[in-house]
């Protein structure tokens, strides 16, 4: 099977020189490198080109149209059986490439995703974020694992697609705002079967700081309203889950300040979850100062995602707005 590795790329040279290194050391060989710059103002030319004699590395530049479509000039370009998607901050494991041939081979996948997991060398605010994204305690417990809700539909940080469904389905038809959830909807519509493969890791360092992160998922909140005016039976009960808890923040805060008698209640629920959080994390990155900080991230995680889910829930769905 012969991969055609993709990735888009905006503005982030440093990010693809340490993702095109981990690929120089994959077990698997039989792949091509597909790096599609966006308009980039800092573009990552140079950088790509001492990678020549170390990959089967192609790049190219276009002008900005968002993620989706710059996927879809890399589908077009690329040779591959089978197309995998990277986002430019990943990193990734070196039988990554083995892990998935040998999973596809035996288990016949038409698209796979899988999931992410935070590398030694990140930052505790990286593996804190990490740790909020992909935990059973926040909305990670209904992304990309062995036990998620519904139908599974694989995030483009992590993606694989085969030639045939591209060649029957096409590509993005959204460039963002959900992309990925849309496209892997139309796949599963055309009767093509996705899996996750559980041990199809990436190291995903998705954001820097707690202010990247809060403006990502306040994008994310807004992606869920967006598939909903597409797929309207894809808007889950479990998807009000960040902004319930966003309410019940604000509540908290008003009762704090107006009725103490109920601010005792809120403030012991609050904490009690809070706490989960911490000991949970604390558990699994074995740090106390990422205990702590998954503490704050999964705070902006869920209210940013919440405050982004309402404003175009209230703009689209309640005034109808485009």
């Amino acid at each position: 099977m012969f991969f055609s590795i993709i990735i888009p790329l905006y503005n982030r040279p440093q990010e693809i020189d340490e993702l095109l290194h981990t690929l120089t050391r994959q077990t698997y060989t039989q792949f091509e490198v597909l790096v599609i710059e966006d308009g980039s103002v800092n573009d990552a030319k140079a950088i790509v080109a001492r990678y020549a004699n170390k990959l089967d590395i192609k790049y190219f530049f276009k002008p900005n149209e968002g993620q989706g479509f710059t996927r879809n000039y890399g589908f077009e370009r690329a040779k591959g059986d089978y197309f995998v998607i990277f986002d430019s901050d990943c990193l990734i494991p070196e039988n990554y490439l083995e892990v998935v041939s040998d999973y596809l081979y035996a288990h016949k996948l038409d698209a796979y995703g899988g999931p992410d997991a935070a590398h030694e060398s990140f930052t505790p605010v990286q593996k804190a974020i990490s740790y909020a994204m992909t935990s059973p305690f926040t909305t990670g417990g209904i992304r990309g694992n062995k036990k998620h809700l519904g139908q599974f539909h694989p995030r483009s940080f992590n993606m694989g697609v085969s030639r045939e469904v591209w060649e029957k389905v096409g590509g993005f038809i959204l460039t963002r705002l959900g992309e990925d959830i849309e496209y892997s909807i139309r796949i599963h519509e055309q009767g093509f079967k996705i899996g996750l493969i559980p041990d199809a890791k990436v190291y995903h360092k998705r954001r820097t700081s707690f202010a990247q992160f809060y403006k990502q998922l306040h994008f994310f909140g807004r992606a869920r309203i967006n598939i909903y005016k597409h797929f309207p039976a894809e808007l889950k009960l479990v998807h009000f889950f960040p902004a319930v808890f966003t309410c019940g923040v604000i509540f908290t805060l008003l009762v704090n300040l107006f009725y103490w008698p109920l601010a005792y209640l809120c403030n012991f629920i609050l904490l009690l979850y809070l706490m989960l959080i911490f000991f949970h994390s604390w558990q699994v990155n074995k740090s106390l100062k990422v205990a702590f900080l998954s503490i704050i991230a999964a705070f902006i995680q869920l209210t940013a995602y919440g405050l982004g889910f309402m404003q175009d829930f209230f703009k689209r769905v309640v005034l109808k707005q485009q």
